[in-house]
């Protein structure tokens, strides 16, 4: 099958869109798929190998193709939005059009069926909500107008109705759609995925079990440059009874419940991997680490590379998702970092979320706690250092039950309903 990826993100991107796209449209060049990923410019100079970043060989059936687009974001936005009309038009051109991007996707579906390939879009949350639910979660994002909200909710409808495929990465979420707009069929509910790695090993680009190779995280640093607690001497091998956590900082994370769980247990240290510089999130998390008086017993990575962070995951005692309850993280949230830290062997504790009991079950593969409350999130960092054998039993079961969520499941789900489309 022939399949194209539109993803408007500079390339290679190191948030969770750009992992995501980029493993999800290897795996499908694994299973034999032709997959042309159409992206924007790499704003580095040069332009990084997004193989190489993502730790992923090359594979010959597996085609980047960048837009030539620049200047400013709306220009950028008009030319990407251009490139995808042309390199989308015409039967001849792929079997199958997907992207997560709610624009193209409109888009395209505004193009007589005669002159286009199917289009299936992937939702990751309902887009309204998102945008109205952003600025009080992340201090970048900007408030949207009743107009702009008017056009994403008319979006939404028109592509919920007219595209030949859905996928959504949430049961929630998909339920919502439905409730919101009514059923509609080809759709197919695809959570986000992660390498499969085994004790003792590690794996292949598409998820499944290698045999065992030496993983050494480059040296950490922070927004500053200077190499961090755990990196001294390139030796990244912590102290007994750490905490880790893998991903953005924003406020919707969760982060400083994190920090204030660990001002509880005097014990634990904290493992804090990602973060930019440039946001003002990681600075806002490093004030009140030294508020709490916890600052010496936390290290703060700043951003690393994708390829780094298992081997960082693999180097705590216990993994923490401790997302709030927020519009996002409820119901449409499948964090790629929850199948990350279910392959990388150790005992999860997470909000108690919809979402999240959607793959994990308290007691059988991770600890769930109430979302935001920092006093039984200690509790509960306590009990899994404090008793190992709990701690092995559920990081056994997390790690047995992710082999499920393989990037090469994923593809096989998402085959099945390009398939379905297609006929």
């Amino acid at each position: 099958m022939r399949i194209t990826y539109f993803a408007d993100i500079r390339f290679p991107l190191e948030r969770a869109n750009g992992i995501q796209t980029m493993e999800t449209c290897h795996a499908l060049a694994v299973r034999g798929h032709h997959v042309t990923l159409a992206v924007r410019p790499d704003t580095r100079k040069p332009a990084r190998d997004p193989y190489a970043f993502y730790g992923l060989p090359r594979h010959e059936r597996l085609r980047i193709e960048v837009a030539p687009v620049s200047g400013p974001a709306m220009a950028r936005r008009l030319g990407y939005l251009a490139f995808a009309a042309g390199r989308g038009m015409g039967r001849g051109r792929a079997d199958v059009l997907f992207t997560r991007d709610l624009g193209v996707a409109s888009m395209m579906l505004g193009f007589p069926r005669a002159l286009r390939p199917p289009v299936v879009y992937e939702s990751h949350g309902y887009a309204p909500d998102v945008a109205s639910a952003l600025p009080d979660l992340v201090a970048t994002a900007t408030r949207p107008s009743r107009s702009k909200l008017r056009r994403l909710t008319s979006r939404e409808a028109r592509v919920w109705r007219d595209a030949e495929g859905y996928v959504t990465i949430t049961r929630g979420l998909a339920d919502e759609l439905a409730r919101r707009h009514g059923p509609r069929d080809r759709i197919a509910v695809v959570p986000d995925g992660a390498r499969i790695r085994p004790p003792g090993g590690s794996s292949t680009p598409d998820g499944r079990a290698t045999p065992d190779r030496s993983v050494k995280p480059a040296p950490a640093h922070d927004e500053g440059g200077q190499t961090s607690n755990f990196a001294k001497n390139g030796d990244l091998t912590p102290p007994p009874g750490v905490v880790g956590y893998a991903g953005h900082l924003y406020a919707w994370k969760g982060v400083d419940v994190l920090l204030r769980a660990l001002a509880r247990v005097p014990a634990a240290r904290g493992l804090i991997v990602g973060g930019h510089g440039v946001e003002p999130d990681l600075g806002r998390l490093k004030a009140q680490a030294e508020e709490l008086g916890i600052a010496e017993r936390v290290t703060f990575t700043g951003l690393v590379e994708p390829e780094q962070v298992p081997a960082y995951l693999e180097r705590s005692d216990v993994l923490a998702l401790p997302n709030p309850e927020s519009a996002i993280s409820t119901h449409f949230t499948s964090p790629l970092k929850l199948f990350e830290y279910m392959a990388a062997g150790r005992a999860i504790i997470a909000s108690d979320l919809p979402a999240i009991r959607e793959v994990l079950r308290h007691e059988v593969h991770a600890l769930l706690v109430p979302p935001g409350d920092a006093e039984a999130l200690g509790a509960a960092i306590e009990r899994l250092l404090g008793d190992r054998v709990l701690a092995g039993r559920l990081a056994a079961a997390a790690q047995q039950t992710v082999v499920d969520y393989g990037w090469d499941r994923r593809a096989e789900r998402l085959e099945a309903l390009f398939t379905q489309v297609v006929e």
